[in-house]
């Protein structure tokens, strides 16, 4: 057998899906070979014949032909080993011992744009985006139609090469935070991108910080938003979202959908989601503050009714609410791990049933229970997942400074709170900053 088929042979023979086919182009022997669950073998043939028969007429060699067709003029093993596993196909010349690498017709195992699941459009665009990268970047080119629009792409990873592609508005953008994006991806091309925590890692981040350096979506309308305000995008392939750089703390409270609507309405929205952050933040706390450590702050009818709701519960404020914040901290995740079918249902009628026996056993107040519900409803107005979670981690702190100092550990959480994101940086960028294009303009 020729020694580059047979250590091709060699190298993925332990594959079932790899197959090498010996065929006729023309009478002319080559071989072929690839992955038949990436590639569509019987109409790739199909395709490439017919393709042939074409161009035979005009002079040229089928060699010529092929060569034509393909991405690579000559390849070596290592080289057509990557091909195949990304699903392209290579044909070995019997006779000039030449071999070529060729976009076969692929196999659709990619989902259709469909609408997004986890960010809910009011007045705006329905599609999303999926996992396949490609159509990723033709979404975003859609929803940013402009020649200024540049993609740049990489393959990462010794093991497994993933690609990832950086999209962003050349007159716009910062050229020093692209600079360093690429410097850190070209520094890094060894290191493998299977998820966001890789990323961080390969970006230069702190893993350990409680607010993501990426600001998340799978809404295109957004990431062409971040494009024209300066920002970089990033896709990473079989990630069905874009991670946008530098992420800001203005981006949970305002999206571009907002602007589809009377600028009151939008200002008033956007208002209802710095109230619904402050009251997650404020409220667990303020509960806590006022019945065990602040009651002569209420007014004497409201600190008498709030005992009488207290009358029979054995717990401390602190160890009630902790206790009853995890209890509903464990609720909302089986609501995300539950199948969709019963996955609302059960967690509905565990919430209900859960609140009222616990109040009838007098292991919390009615009042308690008022006030979970309100911080849940509050937590779920801020604008991406990713940001709520970092929120309900926050309100534990100031509810543990309120049950020490009352209401001036509430002030002083938020202090905390406040410094903490006034000291993240991304690239350079302030994380409390509002446009870094106009920020480029400035300077």
């Amino acid at each position: 057998m020729v020694p580059f088929l047979q250590e091709m042979k060699s190298r993925l023979g332990s594959n079932d899906d790899f197959f090498i086919q010996r065929v006729f182009l023309l009478d002319k022997p080559v071989v072929i070979m690839g992955l038949s669950t990436l590639i569509d073998v019987v109409n790739t043939k199909s395709a490439l014949l017919e393709y042939i028969e074409q161009s035979f007429p005009s002079g040229k060699t089928v060699e010529e032909v092929i060569k034509a067709m393909s991405t690579t003029p000559h390849i070596e093993i290592n080289e057509a080993i990557s091909a195949i596993t990304k699903g392209k196909l290579i044909i070995y010349f019997e006779v000039t011992k030449q071999r070529v690498i060729v976009d076969p017709i692929m196999k659709l195992l990619n989902r259709s744009i469909e609408s997004p699941t986890n960010e809910n459009v009011f007045q705006g665009s329905m599609s999303s985006f999926t996992e396949d990268i490609d159509t990723n970047i033709g979404i975003a080119r859609k929803e940013f139609n402009s020649r200024r629009l540049v993609v740049k792409s990489y393959y990462t990873g010794s093991l497994q090469k993933k690609r990832l592609s950086l999209l962003y508005d050349e007159e716009r953008v910062d050229r020093k935070l692209v600079n360093q994006v690429i410097d850190r991806i070209e520094n890094n091309q060894d290191k493998e991108i299977n998820h966001i925590q890789n990323l961080t890692k390969v970006m230069g981040f702190n893993s350990m910080e409680l607010i993501p350096k990426f600001n998340t979506t799978e809404l295109p309308q957004e990431a062409a938003n971040s494009i024209r305000k300066g920002r970089v995008v990033l896709f990473i392939d079989r990630i069905p979202f874009a991670l946008v750089l530098p992420s800001l703390l203005w981006d949970m409270f305002a999206l571009e959908n907002d602007k589809n609507l009377p600028k009151p309405i939008m200002i008033s929205l956007r208002l209802l989601r710095v109230v619904g952050v402050l009251a997650t933040l404020i409220m667990p706390g303020l509960y806590v503050a006022l019945v065990s450590v602040n009651p002569e702050v209420l007014r004497i009818e409201l600190a008498l009714s709030i005992a009488q709701s207290r009358d029979g519960v054995p717990y401390p404020a602190l160890i009630e609410i902790i206790m009853m914040l995890v209890v509903l901290e464990l609720v909302i995740e089986a609501s995300i791990r539950l199948p969709r079918s019963i996955g609302p249902t059960i967690t509905m009628v565990g919430g209900i049933i859960l609140g009222q026996a616990v109040v009838a056993a007098q292991l919390v107040s009615n009042l308690l229970i008022i006030i979970l519900a309100a911080t849940t409803i509050a937590n779920s107005t801020v604008v991406g997942v990713q940001n709520s979670l970092s929120i309900r981690l926050f309100k534990y702190l100031i509810v543990v400074l309120a049950s020490i100092y009352g209401v001036l550990g509430i002030l002083g959480g938020m202090v905390l709170v406040s410094a903490y994101l006034a000291g993240l940086t991304t690239f350079g960028v302030s994380y409390l900053y509002i446009n870094p294009a106009e920020r480029r303009r400035d300077s």
